[in-house]
């Protein structure tokens, strides 16, 4: 039961994160950005935004920064609206699954590549 709760709760941050930082955050540093997914903890009490930068490493590396001292805004905001006991701690990380999928599908591509030439 706890474990669903969590995954609504995530689901709503979610989707709630993505719409603060689209239309609340105007910090020049923080670039492209995607979420994700969200982790919520089974007491509800912390969350950890996983988020996908565009954009070179320095821009990545900024963007994360801004976003994680924005942290306390966004969690003033979530907590504005949805209505939770506590509201969690937000804590930002960087998603490094798309880009290590990419880099997968560029091997793939590169080893296709080399098997056509060789026939």
């Amino acid at each position: 039961m706890v474990f669903q709760r969590s995954q609504r709760v995530a689901e709503e941050m979610k989707r709630e994160v993505a719409e603060i930082l689209r239309n609340e955050l105007k910090d020049p540093r923080i670039g492209f950005v995607t979420i994700t997914s969200v982790e919520v903890s089974g007491d509800l009490r912390y969350a950890k935004v996983y988020v996908s930068v565009y954009g070179k490493s320095e821009e990545q590396k900024q963007t994360l920064e801004a976003l994680n001292k924005a942290s306390g805004f966004v969690r003033r905001e979530i907590g504005k609206r949805i209505q939770l006991r506590y509201t969690p701690e937000i804590v930002f990380k960087f998603d490094e699954s798309i880009e290590h999928g990419a880099k997968i599908a560029e091997l793939l591509n590169k080893v296709q590549a080399e098997g056509v030439s060789k026939e």
